[in-house]
This record gives structure tokens, C-alpha cells and sequence, in this order.
């Protein structure tokens, strides 16, 4: 079963990167409300039009050294990394769950999340557009997959989004309420693995606020932390290996 899905996750890792590259048009233009479709993919500096094989993933950023063709400005280098942790992400779902509906779902799911921390990186949010129909449409999925669990996926995601709001109240500054609507996104996916996603997501956040206290001293307080892209983190932790931790955790008791 292990060749097999490895097989898949091959066979998975191209069409991701597609998915990827779509994924970069929902980063860039989703947030100012502008069509996905059209106009076609340009140069934000010069307006140059991308042509074909200026569109390739991973593969047009390497070609131009990440520069646009037409005016030499730099490209970000969100692109290629948007595009290559999509692909690693979908193909590590179709090892993990093989040929499966799970690993549809997940892959969708780990889409989402992507395409989420890459526009609270930019620009501190995380839009609703994004977070709610996928909640909605994972918890579709899950009932429809899982029906025994449908308590277990409504309770976790209701749980997950109580817990983030009451730490909003006690730390306003800390979150916003676009984490409380992702943690609710969360634990529709993850059940009871949520709670392994938002510890892992917060101790990672955590780790980097001291390594800013330790590099920057006092001044690091007024450093703006996007959370999104941390229980983004932790729910990729807890989708793979949230069982097993979680597991081992209540084993201790």
C-alpha cells in the first residue's frame, strides 16, 4: 500500500502545482474583490501580460530569475512558495489517505489553508469569502463521509472557535475575529485533533514572539503577527499526525 501511495502522491504533485498557481490569483486579487478569471495574469509594476510559459509553476520563476520579463521588478517570491507547499501538501494527502475521499477533502482543506496564510501574511486578514464556504463545504464532506462523527465534527469546530474567542476577549490584541471563524474551519476538518492544531499553532507562534523579544528587545511588542499562518501550521501538524499525538498525550494519564 505504501508504493502504491507514493504512486499518487507522484501522480498528485503536478496538477497541485496548477493548483497553486491558481491559488496565487486568489491571494492576489480575491481581497480587492476583482474577478479570478479576468483580465489575464500581469505584472502588477508594468502591466507587462504574462504570456504561456511565463504562467509555468515553479518552473517560469526559475526561467526569469524571478523577475518580470517586461521591467526586470523583482517577482515575490510568494509565488513559487504558494505553488511548491500546495503540491507537497496535495501529495501528502494522497500518501497519507491514498485514492480516497479523505484525501479529496484534505487536499482541498490544506488548499484553502494555504491560499489563507499567504493573504493574512500580506495583508492581515482572513477573509470571510474564503473561510465560511469552506467551512460549510468541508462539513458537508465530513457528514456525508463520516456520518457517525457528525456530533464529533460539529461540537469540535464550535469548541475550537469558543476557545480562540475567549482568548480574543482576554488578549484583543493577540488575534481577531478571523481566527475565531478559521478555528471554526478547523475543527470541522479535524474533530477532536483540532485541540492537537491549536496548541501546536500557538506554541509556534509563541516560539517566534520570543525569538523577536530576544533579537529586538522591548520594541518587538509592537511587531504585527499575523496568527493565521501558525494554526494554519498546526492544523497541517494535527491532519497528519493528531491521532498519534493526541494518542500518546492521554496516554500519559
Amino acid at each position: 500500500m505504501t508504493s502504491v501511495n507514493a504512486a499518487l502522491a507522484a501522480a498528485a504533485f503536478a496538477p497541485a502545482l496548477a493548483i497553486g498557481s491558481f491559488l496565487n490569483v486568489v491571494v492576489a486579487r480575491l481581497p480587492e474583490k476583482r474577478s479570478l478569471v479576468r483580465p489575464r495574469s500581469a505584472c502588477p509594476a508594468c502591466g507587462h501580460e504574462l504570456a504561456w510559459w511565463e504562467n509555468v509553476p515553479l518552473l517560469s520563476y526559475a526561467l526569469l530569475r524571478g523577475r518580470c520579463r517586461g521591467c526586470s521588478t523583482p517577482i515575490s517570491l510568494r509565488y513559487p512558495l504558494v505553488e511548491l507547499t500546495t503540491a507537497l501538501l496535495v501529495a501528502a494527502c494522497f500518501w497519507r489517505f491514498g485514492l480516497s475521499s479523505d484525501a479529496f477533502v484534505a487536499s482541498f482543506f490544506c488548499a484553502v489553508l494555504v491560499a489563507l496564510s499567504a493573504i493574512d501574511f500580506e495583508r492581515r486578514i482572513l477573509p470571510d469569502r474564503i473561510v465560511l464556504p469552506s467551512t460549510v463545504a468541508v462539513l458537508a464532506a465530513q457528514v456525508a463521509l463520516h456520518p457517525e462523527r457528525t456530533v464529533e465534527w460539529v461540537a469540535a469546530g464550535l469548541g475550537a472557535s469558543l476557545f480562540l474567542f475567549v482568548a480574543l476577549v482576554a488578549y484583543p490584541k493577540g488575534m481577531g475575529m478571523g481566527d475565531v471563524k478559521l478555528a471554526l474551519l478547523l475543527g470541522v476538518m479535524l474533530g477532536w485533533e483540532v485541540s492537537v492544531g491549536l496548541m501546536v499553532g500557538m506554541l509556534a507562534a509563541l516560539v517566534l514572539g520570543v525569538v523577536l523579544m530576544a533579537r529586538h528587545g522591548i520594541a518587538a511588542r509592537k511587531t504585527a503577527i499575523p496568527f493565521g499562518p501558525f494554526l494554519a501550521f498546526g492544523a497541517i501538524v494535527a491532519l497528519f499526525w493528531g491521532e498519534a499525538i493526541l494518542s500518546a498525550y492521554l496516554g500519559r494519564f
